[in-house]
């Protein structure tokens, strides 16, 4: 129980990452493997999907999500922006996060009473998975982050990989070498936001 509190706490977001890593992509691939097999989803739906990229795959995300962005940010903040995305392509590979939406609506149908919630059990269950595949990558030592740049690149994403027209992204996923520390981290007073009756 102790090692596991301390991965938990160990799993931080880590933005300066390199391409020089230890771990294997056979490692790396095995772990998620074991990620969609075990993380936990509504009545074992097993509504999340994933994609690993590394190499020239990893790099073309990363000029996807720049080449949108250019049509989106101002010039004068553009070159923020640009160092911001050349920190994640700077990383060894990034994993994409989708979910399913033709098991969610085959859900719904099956069950209308709770047609209201199977949406939202999705995102919890890909929540999950995502703190999973995070905490497993800090265990091998490799840096990460989470980033969102959907719905902006859905379908360039969708077109460049070939992915079904089911699958929605939710977020991305960039890792590597861990070049620098994480920040400090604030934390509200447990007292105030967790409660106990007995």
């Amino acid at each position: 129980m102790k090692k596991f509190i301390e991965s938990i706490k160990n799993r931080r977001s880590i933005y300066s990452i390199g391409k020089s890593i230890t771990v294997s992509d056979d490692e790396i691939i095995n772990m998620i493997k074991q990620a969609l097999l075990h993380s936990p989803t509504p009545y074992n739906s097993q509504t999340n999907r994933a994609v690993l990229l590394i190499g020239e795959d990893h790099d073309d995300l990363w000029d996807i999500v720049l080449e949108n962005l250019k049509k989106i940010v101002h010039a004068k903040n553009f070159l923020k922006t640009q160092e911001k995305i050349q920190s994640f392509k700077n990383g060894y590979g990034t994993i994409l996060f989708f979910e399913d939406e033709k098991v969610i609506n085959s859900l719904m149908q099956k069950f209308p009473s709770y047609k209201e919630s199977f949406s939202v059990w999705a995102m919890q269950a890909s929540g999950m998975f995502q703190h999973i595949i995070w905490t497993a990558l800090s265990e091998m030592g490799l840096g990460a982050s989470l980033q969102h740049y959907n719905p902006l690149i859905d379908d360039a994403v969708k077109v460049r990989w070939n992915l079904p027209v089911e699958w929605k992204l939710l977020a991305q996923m960039p890792f590597g070498q861990v070049l620098g520390e994480a920040g400090e981290k604030e934390f509200a007073p447990v007292e105030k936001t967790f409660r106990v009756f007995r």
